[in-house]
């Protein structure tokens, strides 16, 4: 299907979403890319979430990628004798490895990993930071703290640890056994959750085996710090603005999704901002102007796509969200403001013949009457790195290879089509024209761009660019085999 805008739409499937008529509603609304959370549902739930997705793909005739998000692990603390407690300000706290059930002056925190990292001085957030402790002095299974922001603790309540790298693996069993549920199911993205280090990601790609991309998310202070090194090894990014929002000061979070998104877009790696963006569509029909800002903001910073939760998963009105953010999308991508800020932070490092083509073909589309920039590929590299340019002109990305079509999905601005295989550079033209016209990107009459690599098949060659006329017997006329 045809976007009328560049940046994609993640929506994540959930009880309110689950359905073929729904799915397919918010496909045809505008949603891309469908969210899997691993945190939420059994395998049998997810399975069939999956197959009617897949349905939908088939009976639309356009590719839908699927990622799956990967719980990663939760730190909790334990349950009290009477459910919740108050704890003030000042007041002394102890988080200790006793079974015993919590009271007013301590609790359990089950994870030893935990009081092996901490050192006094060290920061705990509570229930989404809530409640914060400060550590006094701590031990092999104990910490003694005290409470620097108070308010009702209560069972399970989720923990935060930000200053400190814990060593804690970044899959748990449970996200081992996803991750091979979701591989066998045949996703296209993994996301995984809690990212400390380069080294959780190398282990996660080790897993999958080359049956999905890997997206590492961005919401921990430790990963911040790391973050070249995370994305040198990463498929892909999700600046996940929920816990990093607990984790960091909340002035902080705004330039960090800058300066991550501004990355991504240099290394040709696609970046989705994601959380609370049309947080109270949950519940009601209309964004908050405020909301709309946000996700105008993720739009002019160049991001690949912007991402639903709770509103498509949970929320009352799915369909209206997704409609929403296509709208805000579509009517700042019209501003020409936009493609001065787009523009202006084109900072691309170009190395290679590929990266010279792709430029090449932006430039060229820029300064004379080009429809569209069509690329043959067989990994999505070349893709990839027509999107890092954000040309002002559509990129229609074409490939033997349906599980790299379904990844594209993710990328700015690519409209992604499955083709035969071809093995000669006259048939790659001829696929990018038809492409064209089929998708109504252009008319007999008009120009196109065409890039491939030669010989076929062969990731990373993109050595060729063509100007080519959208009519099939000029090429059949003058086209070089």
């Amino acid at each position: 299907m045809k976007r009328h805008r560049n940046v994609k739409i993640v929506a994540t499937l959930g009880p309110a979403s689950s359905t073929y008529e729904m799915i397919r509603a918010l496909s045809e609304a505008g949603a891309d890319v469908f969210r899997l959370n691993m945190s939420h549902g059994d395998h049998a739930e997810i399975g069939a979430r999956h197959a009617l997705i897949r349905q939908v793909e088939a009976d639309l005739g356009s590719p839908i990628g699927i990622l799956a998000d990967l719980q990663g692990p939760k730190l909790r603390v334990g349950t009290f004798a009477n459910g919740e407690e108050e704890l003030v300000e000042g007041q002394e706290f102890r988080l200790d490895l006793d079974d015993a059930p919590g009271d007013a002056t301590r609790v359990r925190l089950p994870h030893k990993e935990i009081f092996d990292a901490l050192e006094p001085g060290s920061s705990l957030l509570v229930n989404d930071g809530k409640i914060r402790l400060k550590v006094k002095e701590c031990g092999a299974n104990f910490a003694n703290c005290i409470v620097t922001v108070g308010g009702v603790i209560s069972n399970r309540k989720g923990v935060n640890v930000p200053d400190v790298v814990l060593p804690l693996a970044a899959l748990s069993e449970k996200d081992r056994k996803d991750l091979e549920f979701v591989c066998n199911l045949g996703v296209d993205w993994l996301a995984l959750s809690f990212v400390q280090r380069p080294a959780d990601v190398i282990e996660a790609r080790e897993l999958a085996k080359g049956r999905a991309a890997i997206l590492s998310k961005i919401e921990k202070p430790a990963a911040v710090k790391s973050f070249d090194e995370i994305l040198a090894v990463s498929d892909g990014i999700m600046v996940a603005r929920g816990d990093l929002g607990v984790e960091m000061p909340v002035q902080a979070v705004p330039p960090i999704q800058k300066q991550l998104v501004r990355k991504c877009r240099a290394a040709a790696k696609p970046v989705i901002v994601a959380t609370q963006m049309l947080e109270s569509m949950i519940e009601s029909p209309m964004p908050t102007r405020a909301e709309v800002s946000d996700v105008a903001t993720a739009i002019y910073e160049g991001a690949d796509a912007i991402m639903l939760s709770a509103e498509s998963a949970a929320g009352k009105y799915p369909v209206e969200a997704v409609t929403t953010m296509s709208n805000v999308a579509a009517e700042v991508e019209r501003d020409p403001t936009y493609r001065d800020v787009i523009e202006a932070s084109r900072k691309a490092k170009r190395t290679s013949t590929a990266d010279g083509i792709v430029a090449a073909a932006r430039e060229i589309a820029e300064t004379t009457d080009i429809k569209a920039i069509a690329c043959v590929t067989q990994s999505g590299t070349t893709a990839l790195l027509v999107a890092r340019e954000r040309p002002r002109v559509p990129i229609i990305a074409l490939t033997m290879v349906q599980a790299t079509a379904r990844r594209l999905c993710l990328t700015w601005g690519t409209n992604c089509f499955i083709i035969a295989p071809v093995n000669r550079f006259k048939g790659a033209v001829l696929a990018s024209i038809r492409a064209a016209n089929a998708g109504d990107f252009a008319e007999p009459q008009d120009l196109i761009v065409v890039i491939a690599g030669v010989p076929f098949n062969t990731p990373g060659s993109t050595n060729i660019l063509r100007v080519a006329p959208c009519e099939e017997r000029l090429i059949f006329a003058s086209e070089p085999e």
